[in-house]
């Protein structure tokens, strides 16, 4: 390991650490996209049965409940891809060994903290303050 190497790094953890964080995000990455693909099925079924009812008669009410339930669909659809995108941007910290300090701070993030939220840039202190 060259000099330059040991100055880079700002993380806290020490590479055991961070690949023991790297798992924990990467299975947390194959259940949202888990949830994504059976969201994506399911917001592409409820359009296509939309098309078929609307050619018989049926109850307002549940248009209206159908309506509900796909907006309540793409509001989880659309908050799994967020989800997704924090722990993609979780990896590149790995990577870039900047994981596990909190950007408002700038001190280490507790271990329990980020095994509960393995995607925050913000220790608990930080959170607490910022109510």
């Amino acid at each position: 390991m060259g000099n330059s190497e040991q100055t880079e790094r700002v993380s806290p953890y020490n590479d055991e650490d961070l690949e023991y964080f790297r798992e924990i995000i990467l299975k947390k990455r194959e259940e949202a996209l888990a949830d994504l693909e059976m969201l994506s099925q399911s917001l592409k079924d409820s359009t296509e049965n939309t098309s078929d009812e609307s050619a018989y008669s049926f109850h307002m009410a549940d248009a209206g409940t159908d309506a509900q339930e796909r907006e309540k669909t793409y509001m989880l659809y659309n908050r799994t891809r967020k989800f997704l995108k924090y722990l993609e941007d979780a990896l590149v910290r790995i990577d870039n060994k900047t994981y596990g300090v909190c950007k408002v701070t700038g001190k280490k993030i507790s271990k329990g903290r980020l095994e509960a939220v393995p995607h925050t840039q913000i220790s608990i202190e930080a959170k607490l303050k910022r109510r």
